[in-house]
């Protein structure tokens, strides 16, 4: 497998978790580092860390029920052992309030890069998801 579909598989991998709910996986394509970093579409807004990100990505993935999501047009940009992945993104589900047993259909559009490193294998260094206003 080449390193630009190892690339596109690892965040594959991340969005998936809204379809599989699988969350076990979250820590094996994330860098367990200080140095890893995030920023999500959801609030809060502010620099998440490794730790904080897991938690959120659980508890974001968990909540939407018939998660489903689109990747378009991904430039992959791979610098020896870093990567960096721009692309358009579309996310759609059912965010389900389960104490009012409510729930609202929820569509974000926006953008994401992500930096990745290969140790050694691909992991995600950094986040970045924009909700682009509609």
């Amino acid at each position: 497998m080449s390193d630009n579909e190892e690339i596109i598989k690892i965040i594959e991998t991340l969005f998936e978790v809204g379809i599989t709910k699988d969350t076990s996986v979250l820590r094996d394509i994330h860098l367990n580092d200080s140095k890893f970093s995030g920023f999500s579409d959801l609030p809060p807004y502010d620099l998440k860390d490794y730790q904080n990100t897991i938690e959120l990505e659980e508890l974001k993935f968990i909540s939407i029920s018939d998660y489903s999501y689109e990747i378009k047009n991904p430039k992959i940009s791979v610098f020896g052992d870093a990567a960096v992945v721009a692309m358009e993104l579309i996310q759609k589900g059912m965010l389900v309030d389960t104490k009012a047993y409510t729930g609202e259909h929820m569509e974000i559009k926006g953008r994401a890069t992500f930096v990745l490193v290969k140790q050694p294998t691909w992991k995600i260094a950094h986040i970045h998801l924009s909700k682009i206003d509609m």
